[in-house]
Formats: C-alpha cells, sequence, structure tokens
C-alpha cells in the first residue's frame, strides 16, 4: 500500500494475489500493511478485485512499538475471523485487558533505565546487529515495563574494551550492565575488563551463561588471588581453570561429537535460602533452560566461597553451580547464570531475575 504517491493504492496487492493465483492459491484473508490504517473503501475494493471477504481484509498499519500489532489485528477481528475459517469456537471471549496495560507500559514509562550489553556480535560492516540478543533485549524490556520504565538499550563492543581497557570507564554512565552468552576467543578480556569494572563501581550487573562463567573468571583473578584464571575453553592450559568442561562431555569432545550434545534444555535447580536468586524468585526450586559445554570447577568452588563469591544456585545433586553473585553487602546486585533466563521471560509474565535487575538498576539512578 504505497502512500507515497499521497494515496493508497491496492494494485500491488491486486497483483500479488494475482500472482499466488497463478500458483493455484487463493488467499482466505489479506493483511494489508501501509503507514495508515487501510479505509472500508480500499477494504472493499481488495475484496472484488482479490475475490476475500471484506471482513478477511486486515489492516496493518505502521505502529510505534511491536506490541501494539495485536490490538491492532484484533480491532479487525482477525482472531474471530481464523476460528471461523477452522470451524472452531472460542473457549472464552479473548481479553485484552493486561496486554492493552502492558502495551501502555511501553509507550508512557515514568522514567528511564539506562542498560549496556556488552557483546560482540554487535558490529556488521557499518550497521549494528542488535537482533544478535534479541532474546536479552526483550526480557529486558518486558521486566522494564514491568516496572513502569522505559529501557534505553546501547550495545556496546567487547572488543573496543579490549584493545583500550581505559575506555572502559564509559561504563559508568549506564545503571546497569549486561555480558550475554556466546562463544569463543574473541573479545573475551574486554568482557572481563567491563565485569572487573562494574564490580569495583558497584553498576549492577548480569551475567548470562558466558557471563556468569566470565564473572567467575574476574572475580578468580582479581580477588580470590588465582592469579592467571582462566576457562579451558579458551585456555586449555591455565594454571586455574576455573571453568572447565563438563565431565560427560570430554569424551564428546575427544571424538569430534559436536552436533546436538551441549547440556541443552530445561534442568532443575535448587537455590540457596536469604540470597539475592531466592528473594527474586520467592521459591527454593526453579527449572531454567541451558546451553553450554563448560561449568564452574568444582576443584576452585571452596576457594572461590572463601574469597567471598556466593553460588546461591546448584543442581539437586550439588555437583553444579548454576547461579553466582556477591551478597548486597558487597555489591548491590552482582549475579551471574549458567543457564539462560531470557528464554524464559514472557511480555505479561517476566522473568524474575531480569526484574530484580532492573529494580537494582532503577535504584542506581
Amino acid at each position: 500500500m504505497p502512500s507515497t504517491i499521497g494515496e493508497m493504492k491496492t494494485k500491488p496487492t491486486q497483483n500479488a494475489v494475482r500472482q499466488l493465483n497463478a500458483y493455484g492459491v487463493q488467499p482466505d484473508i489479506i493483511i494489508a500493511r501501509s503507514t495508515h490504517t487501510l479505509d472500508k473503501r480500499r477494504k472493499e475494493k481488495l475484496a472484488i478485485w482479490c475475490n476475500v471477504q471484506p471482513d478477511h481484509i486486515i489492516s496493518a498499519p505502521d505502529v510505534d512499538s511491536i506490541y501494539d500489532v495485536p490490538l491492532n489485528f484484533e480491532r479487525d477481528k482477525l482472531s474471530e475471523t481464523l476460528m471461523s475459517l477452522l470451524g472452531k469456537r472460542p473457549k472464552q471471549t479473548p481479553d485484552f485487558t493486561e496486554w492493552k496495560r502492558f502495551a501502555d507500559h511501553a509507550h508512557n514509562g515514568n522514567g528511564k533505565v539506562s542498560i549496556g550489553i556488552v557483546g560482540k556480535y554487535f558490529d556488521t560492516g557499518d550497521f549494528v546487529l542488535s537482533d544478535a540478543y534479541i532474546s536479552v533485549i526483550e526480557a529486558i524490556k518486558f521486566s522494564a515495563y514491568h516496572h513502569g520504565v522505559k529501557p534505553e538499550i546501547d550495545w556496546l563492543n567487547a572488543k573496543n574494551y579490549e584493545s583500550n581497557p581505559a575506555s572502559v570507564s564509559e561504563l559508568k554512565k549506564y545503571d546497569g550492565v549486561i555480558v550475554p552468552g556466546g562463544f569463543g576467543e574473541t573479545g573475551i578480556e574486554g568482557k572481563i575488563n567491563a565485569i572487573r569494572f562494574v564490580r569495583e563501581n558497584k553498576i549492577p550487573y548480569f551475567g548470562l551463561c558466558y557471563g556468569m562463567q566470565l564473572m567467575t573468571v574476574e572475580y578468580a583473578r582479581n580477588v580470590a588471588g588465582l592469579s592467571g584464571a582462566h576457562t579451558t575453553e579458551i585456555d586449555a592450559k591455565s594454571p586455574h581453570p576455573v571453568i572447565a568442561i563438563l565431565p560427560e562431555q570430554i569424551e564428546k569432545l575427544a571424538k569430534k561429537n559436536y552436533g546436538g550434545t551441549m547440556r541443552l534444555g530445561a534442568y532443575p535447580c535448587e537455590l540457596v535460602p536469604g540470597t539475592i536468586a531466592a528473594e527474586a524468585y520467592d521459591k527454593a526450586s526453579i527449572s531454567e533452560r541451558h546451553r553450554h559445554r563448560f561449568e564452574v570447577n568444582p576443584e576452585y568452588i571452596e576457594r572461590l566461597q572463601k574469597a567471598g563469591l556466593v553460588f546461591s544456585g546448584k543442581s539437586p545433586n550439588g555437583r553444579l553451580m548454576e547461579i553466582a553473585e556477591l551478597p548486597k553487602s558487597a555489591h548491590p546486585f552482582m549475579l551471574g547464570t549458567q543457564f539462560h533466563p531470557e528464554l524464559k521471560a514472557r511480555p505479561l509474565s517476566p522473568h524474575p531475575l531480569f526484574n530484580a535487575f532492573i529494580k537494582a538498576a532503577i535504584e542506581k539512578k
């Protein structure tokens, strides 16, 4: 529906449907994209020339937020049309009250919270590929809206903090910092530099998977006194391999059996009472989704705990450390998870740990 010529034109859509017809496909519904809401006259014209019922022409105008899209579709009764075409009856009347409230929060926050994401998959030529961490970005938004604020998210290239360590001081301007998941050596020292800076400057920090492992490495090096501490994923000859491969993964890697052999899917986790994690979840046991081969090395758990690192979430057998954190007396929010909490965040059900992180970031302001 081009609008640059001053009016809506239906011919492009007619041509598209005609092309579908040539392949033997007749659409039951047309969702018409445009900068503006489709008027009655254009719907009728499309219905005639595309052989589709007028009430099956759904308007899809540009919106300020993706969360407005379901509301726009519902105004044209898309769900009712779909149910009718499928010969189904709805079990209950759709209630969009909560969704409308959520969408309103996306537009009308009472304040802002600035979050920096330190990653390495952002840069692609002259552009920023933020979708590399889309699930993390959406999880931040869900929790920010839950707290009634609008998130301002910046994508920070870890490689810059590696080549120019002094530039890490820019993190002072953020209310919170996240290091998300990832693999490989590129930018790793930059991430560790960033983690040390936010720890020493008491900026709320949330580490996801690799971000938790590197948080452990940084703490081992600079607090526990384990010089040269590292993950064996990067340095197999590290004098202090505080992060090492899972025992069941050793044989798989030796055989180069990489396909679908990681620790994948949901696993249970027991929380330690009185910790930030336990307070956030408000329960003793949880289940979270994983995707990794490396874990905190059991041989270093006691030394790290004596240095002040708290492992607040563990596998039921106590062997795997799933959550690491610093007590609130040492840092307002310094927490990392071996799992991926962003994968369970939902618009109407934001993740408890993201809620706790955003709350700490707001309180820092």
